[in-house]
């Protein structure tokens, strides 16, 4: 059995914002090595993405933002995979927390050519 404390735990939980069950089982994985279990979990986190690549993310919301004066403008669809995520009130506050932090860099022009479609 590997040699960790509840301490261990909430330590590595603070490192890495993962679960409590997941930082046990990591650190079970590693022989309570909080190092070794935070590359663990980090490619844990890797594998797991992987398999999610090939899902479609179908669903989403357009959102704009258009700065004060109108001399600034965004526009900007963000998907995700369930329609109940983006009827989210969290997703819709992210959608368009984004637009204003990209009108907050000041853009001056994106390339038709440089659009991803």
């Amino acid at each position: 059995m590997a040699n960790f404390s509840n301490a261990d735990i909430m330590t590595l939980r603070e490192k890495t914002g993962v679960g409590m069950m997941d930082c046990k089982k990591a650190l079970i994985a590693v022989d309570g090595n909080i190092e070794d279990a935070i590359k663990y979990l980090r490619e844990k986190g890797i594998a797991s993405a992987a398999k999610k690549a090939d899902r479609i993310a179908a669903e989403g919301i357009v959102d704009s933002y258009i700065h004060m004066g109108g001399k600034i403008g965004v526009l900007i669809e963000v998907n995700c995979e369930t329609d109940f995520v983006a009827r989210s009130d969290q997703f819709i506050e992210l959608v368009h927390n984004l637009c204003m932090q990209i009108a907050a860099t000041k853009p001056e022009l994106i390339a038709k050519e440089n659009l991803i479609l």
